[in-house]
């Protein structure tokens, strides 16, 4: 748990967390290819929220005592079997009633990938996986924006603003 200038305040585990509505850190991970394809997962049906929905390539919560960035790459290994250097991006804190009255109430750390590595999915964790430019998936969130995490619609245009500002090549 953290407070508004992200000082720790204490530890609750992250369905509590989001039950009560408690600010905690969180991690979101965009991955884009040398082409400019954002990678995308729809999340598995078992999750415990936003099931079944299309995000960003991966996302979480920090263990205690892990920082951002390695809970960021940790997921993205877990998640999608993938591993490349990460840039953090910026960080941002939104509050969300969630469709099963969950409360997502989170600080959120954004990292940003650039590989060409296809990802091999943790199918308890993503349900599948596509690769979409930029702006075919800006058209299909504004006409489908049901299909995509609340998360993912407040931050993919700051985070193509950062993309753009990038060099897409794998070091």
């Amino acid at each position: 748990m953290v407070d508004e200038n992200d000082i720790e305040t204490g530890l609750m585990g992250k369905t509590e967390a989001h039950e009560k509505g408690m600010l905690h850190r969180a991690v979101s991970v965009f991955i884009v290819n040398t082409e400019g394809n954002w990678l995308l997962q729809r999340r598995a049906l078992g999750k415990y929220h936003s099931a079944g929905l299309w995000t960003n390539t991966c996302c979480s919560h920090p263990l205690p005592g892990e920082t951002t960035e390695n809970a960021a790459k940790r997921r993205l290994f877990e998640e999608m079997g993938m591993e490349c250097d990460l840039t953090p991006l910026f960080n941002f804190t939104y509050r969300e009633i969630l469709e099963n009255g969950l409360i997502e109430h989170e600080l959120d750390y954004v990292f940003l990938g650039i590989t060409d590595e296809l990802p091999v999915i943790n199918y308890l964790e993503v349900a599948e996986f596509k690769y979409f430019n930029y702006w075919e998936m800006e058209i299909d969130i504004k006409t489908n924006p049901e299909n995509y995490t609340i998360w993912f619609r407040k931050i993919f245009k700051q985070v193509n603003q950062h993309i753009g500002e990038q060099k897409l090549t794998v070091e």
